[in-house]
């Protein structure tokens, strides 16, 4: 879902069809600011890629006319929209039906044309015609030119290299490939998707794919591997929540996750996949420890006590 980041802009990833007519859409973090008028897209969240890293594309938004659904225009594109720039269509797919609906809005919100009262208006006119004098005026419609779509934009294949490891930036999928072959071993996954963790030693922070499982929680360098990173046992976990230095570490959608050994900084994509592995993670620890420790579990979540 976008959300808002702390500098006020809406924020999230989607999938665009950079290369026109191309059918083959790229997973890109977009940024809509309005402060600046314009639409942005990286290869990730600018927070996760090195000082400096350039946008791959970005659109004015005086140049986008109208924002709609595209299903019918992209039957195969499941949850599509359409961008409509000059003599240019933007396609781009979101992750579900709310998160369409949203962008749709947000962008349709931001390029809208403010028509002000007519009070307003005549004063406004009033102004304007004795600031211009004698001046002959132009009639409005004869002011206007055809515009044309103002692109910038730049060939990314997923599995790009950033900062030597390849993103996996692709489409999430609720059952990726290789979980069909871990759904037969002793363990349930419950959760699976991709987020950003803080290294224990250079402190940066890269893109992994994480499973929860009943007992578990592991990380994986993408959702292809089978071999995990690291396997973070839930027995080994005191607290997990929102992470209170998330304004410090500039950093959106952080939660931390306590152990007996370290504290693992994780970032979600939004606000509402944070408090999902949050529930998640909190959620498996309440089963697997029991009713006998139940409770204490539950006021350490709360804050009580501590």
């Amino acid at each position: 879902m976008p959300y808002v980041d702390r500098q006020n802009r809406i924020c999230g990833f989607l999938d665009i069809e950079e290369l026109e007519n191309s059918g083959k859409f790229l997973r890109r973090y977009f940024i809509l600011d309005t402060h600046q008028g314009s639409l942005v897209w990286y290869m990730d969240n600018p927070q996760n890629l090195p000082v400096g890293a350039r946008h791959v594309g970005s659109l004015s938004l005086t140049y986008i006319s109208k924002v709609s659904d595209a299903t019918k225009q992209r039957p195969k594109a499941e949850y599509c929209f359409v961008i409509n720039a000059g003599m240019r269509k933007f396609f781009l797919q979101a992750n579900d039906q709310q998160d369409l609906v949203e962008w749709v809005n947000a962008l349709n919100n931001a390029t809208k044309i403010t028509v002000p009262k007519s009070s307003d208006a005549v004063h406004s006119e009033s102004q304007r015609l004795a600031s211009n004098g004698n001046k002959k005026q132009v009639p409005y419609n004869k002011k206007i030119k055809k515009l044309k779509t103002v692109v910038t934009n730049q060939d990314g294949e997923v599995g790009h290299s950033v900062g030597g490891e390849k993103m996996g930036l692709r489409k999430a999928q609720n059952h990726p490939p290789y979980l069909h072959s871990r759904a037969g071993q002793d363990q349930t996954i419950i959760k699976a998707g991709y987020c950003v963790k803080q290294g224990a030693l250079m402190k940066n922070w890269k893109r992994r794919y994480f499973v929860l499982e009943q007992n578990s929680m592991s990380y994986f360098k993408s959702d292809l591997e089978k071999d995990p990173l690291r396997i973070i046992l839930l027995k080994e976990v005191h607290k997990v929540q929102e992470c209170k230095h998330g304004e410090i570490m500039l950093r959106d959608n952080l939660f931390e996750v306590v152990t007996t050994s370290r504290t693992f900084y994780v970032q979600a994509d939004s606000p509402e996949e944070m408090h999902s592995w949050i529930k998640a993670i909190s959620g498996a620890i309440v089963a697997q420890r029991g009713p006998g420790r139940r409770y204490t579990w539950i006021f350490l979540i709360l804050g009580i006590g501590e």
